[in-house]
């Protein structure tokens, strides 16, 4: 699972940019003038300030929030803070999913934003961490936190704005900001509607699952996206494979400022695992034809595959899959990192920490 390390926290002074609370651009609701009514100053967990009438709360939709963890209370709790503080106008709830863990029954709360504390009954892992709250849950959406990410107070109604303004869309993202050896760097995706040809150009990595909102109806069994995939090796690349699968539906709501902090780095449980990460890119293309049919994008992924077979010490595989990257784009630069590591230039960690410090990934 891709639980991560970290300890700051996302008070929206840098990258998001602050919108007064409870107020909808031009005074205005799902493309609707607000209600009228006497208006009222409820303080919402974390200290924030929720300005709003009785009728914009009875019509914003209720949200459940799913957060999987594992072993790490303090990081949850300020995960939970952070999503419990939103300016939210409506009914907002959390349910967290131990997974691999004895449940905290002491997280429970009974208040105007109530938390639930469930263990993951099905699939070991972070997708099945996922879909157990997801059944959980009754609410009209539904929206990821990882337990160690923080969200910017403004998040949610901003997401959930965005997403009710266009009618047919089932699923929202925003950006993040990028934290590594405390260095922010946000990541923007330069578009408010993201495409399957976006996804299989690109990974798209600041489409974080920590920024996904959904319509909890179409993430069910019998939903028309489907829950989120308990297959993928070591819970890797689901993200990008629910994304793919949402966007071939309509494309997907983006909100493009960084509104979730997330760390990158030797924190998470599968940094290393080779095998792993070779494992959930095969099973990728061998689901979605998109990326093998769009040249770019499979070159991305197979120069993947060659920088990780070249770290793992596999260099007969580090050679196959840089040659079919540079088959399909000999421009790629994961070929020449694979290269360099093939002949003992350079280790594949010393440039992944490299890019790490500019936010970036390989």
């Amino acid at each position: 699972m891709k639980y991560k390390l970290n300890t700051g926290r996302f008070d929206g002074t840098r990258g998001a940019r602050p919108v007064a609370a409870g107020s909808l651009t031009a005074g205005t609701q799902a493309g609707r003038p607000a209600a009228g009514g006497t208006r009222a100053t409820r303080p919402a967990a974390g200290g924030v300030a929720v300005d709003t009438t009785a009728a914009e709360r009875r019509d914003w939709p209720a949200v459940g929030v799913v957060i999987p963890t594992r072993n790490r209370p303090e990081l949850l709790r300020k995960a939970i803070d952070a999503v419990r503080a939103q300016d939210y106008p409506g009914p907002l709830r959390v349910i967290v999913v131990f997974d691999q863990a004895e449940p905290d029954p002491q997280l429970a709360s009974a208040d105007h934003r109530p938390v639930l504390v469930l263990a993951n009954w099905r699939q070991v892992g972070l997708a099945g961490a996922r879909n157990t709250g997801i059944a959980a849950l009754d609410t009209e959406l539904v929206a990821f936190c990882d337990d160690d990410d923080v969200w910017h107070p403004s998040k949610l109604r901003r997401q959930v704005d965005a997403l009710v303004r266009t009618p047919d869309a089932e699923f929202a993202t925003c950006a993040i900001e990028v934290e590594f050896e405390g260095v922010p760097h946000p990541r923007l995706a330069g578009t408010d509607a993201v495409t399957v040809e976006h996804l299989a150009r690109s990974r798209m990595s600041m489409l974080h699952s920590s920024g996904f909102l959904a319509r909890r109806e179409a993430l069910l069994e019998s939903g028309v996206i489907g829950p989120v995939s308990e297959d993928a090796p070591g819970s890797q690349n689901e993200d990008w494979d629910l994304l793919l699968r949402a966007a071939r539906r309509h494309p997907i709501v983006h909100v493009d400022e960084p509104l979730v902090r997330v760390l990158w780095g030797r924190s998470s449980f599968y940094a290393y695992e080779y095998s792993t990460k070779i494992s959930s890119l095969r099973w990728m293309m061998a689901r979605h034809p998109e990326i093998s049919g769009c040249r770019p994008g499979a070159a991305r992924v197979y120069g993947q595959l060659a920088c990780w077979s070249a770290a793992a010490g596999d260099k007969r595989q580090a050679w196959r899959w840089t040659r079919e990257t540079v088959r399909n784009n000999w421009r790629e630069p994961r070929a020449a990192i694979a290269l360099a590591a093939l002949t003992g230039a350079v280790k594949v960690e010393t440039v992944l920490t490299a890019l790490h410090r500019r936010g970036h990934g390989i």
